[in-house]
């Protein structure tokens, strides 16, 4: 590759920077991880905190991928790192890992772009954000080296930049070989019993495959989700491409895995997908 590679910064701290240790944890995870033999999935819902919190819950969403091929990988991200009022589109080549360089999918880049003024191809929102990267080894290692990914960071979850995402992916790459990943926590902080029934409420709204019923929840702060915006459109589009339902794979939280119960962050993992 001759153009631009954004760097990780997430090795050895979200996950380990060594190749070896990485494939060993991931598999580990997998090996855990339940397979639910759902057809048709569309979209995944995955956390996005250090391995050693949620890894174990997101490899229950990377477990369904087992065996499958797709051509690009749609991954949405919230920006915890920097403010800006667009959609970005990473306007580099590749995403490195300590597993090698994740290819970006110029062409449907291109396309997503110049379907609608509020999405841009940008540097804006990658530099520093994790909550994208942390989703790549998994993929890598399930998916093996065929796929490209978009990689998308919403700067400002608002409703408008929520909805225009959505429906842009799902109308513009209807009957194409893509899965859409949304990279997502639940509450962050709380107590251990209160972070669960906080979770509960959540996971019931997804649940229910209801981007509009989500997005209203969202908008009147009663659920907490820091990337609740990248949920509603994969929701939105999935069911553009076809899904109807969701199917809840695993919940935790950080003092499921860490043993902390004071102050805890929630993680789920979960499907979209066509009955």
């Amino acid at each position: 590759m001759t153009g631009i590679i954004r760097r990780s910064i997430a090795a050895g701290s979200f996950y380990p920077s060594d190749p070896a240790n990485l494939k060993k944890l991931i598999n580990k995870y997998l090996d855990k991880a339940e397979t639910c033999d759902i057809d048709n999935i569309k979209a995944l819902i995955s956390p996005h905190a250090g391995y050693i919190y949620s890894g174990q819950v997101a490899a229950y969403s990377y477990k369904q991928m087992a065996g499958q091929r797709y051509d690009t990988v749609i991954i949405i991200a919230p920006s915890h790192a920097e403010y800006f009022d667009f959609i970005s589109i990473y306007s580099g080549e590749g995403y490195q890992t300590p597993l090698g360089v994740v290819t970006v999918d110029s062409e449907k880049s291109k396309i997503l772009e110049g379907e609608s003024s509020l999405i841009k191809r940008s540097e804006y929102g990658h530099g520093q954000e994790h909550s994208l990267e942390v989703q790549l080894p998994f993929l890598q290692i399930v998916l093996g080296g065929s796929f490209r990914i978009v990689p998308v960071v919403i700067g400002n979850q608002s409703r408008e930049n929520i909805i225009e995402l959505g429906n842009t992916i799902g109308r513009i790459f209807s009957g194409e070989n893509i899965l859409i990943v949304a990279s997502t926590d639940l509450s962050h902080y709380h107590p251990y019993t209160e972070a669960v029934s906080l979770d509960k409420d959540v996971i019931e709204i997804i649940a229910s495959f209801d981007s509009n019923r989500l997005l209203e929840a969202l908008s009147n702060n009663t659920i907490e989700m820091c990337g609740g915006g990248p949920v509603v459109s994969a929701m939105i589009a999935s069911g553009l491409l076809g899904a109807d339902s969701t199917r809840i794979l695993h919940y935790a939280n950080s003092g499921d895995a860490a043993g902390d119960r004071s102050a805890v962050v929630g993680y789920v993992s979960a499907a979209f997908y066509k009955k």
